[in-house]
């Protein structure tokens, strides 16, 4: 079978083209990059509902490590 071009694309085609290949992704990085915003804005109330970065050090000292032993002080 033969397979003929049918010639260049129209710019509406060629601009339809574009969006249904990039635009997913430019839609996929609008969503992360807003939802980086809502965490660190969150983070941020949190600690200062907390009391401050004294108290979240202090807190931060009372975990375990990864391993699961408590941090040498």
């Amino acid at each position: 079978m033969i397979l003929l071009h049918l010639g260049a694309l129209h710019p509406y085609e060629q601009i339809l083209t574009l969006l249904l290949a990039f635009g997913p992704f430019a839609v996929l990085g609008l969503v992360i990059w807003r939802r980086r915003g809502e965490d660190v804005r969150a983070d941020g109330a949190d600690d200062g509902a907390a009391g401050g970065p004294e108290s979240a050090g202090a807190a931060d000292a009372a975990e375990p490590t990864a391993e699961g032993r408590e941090p040498l002080s």
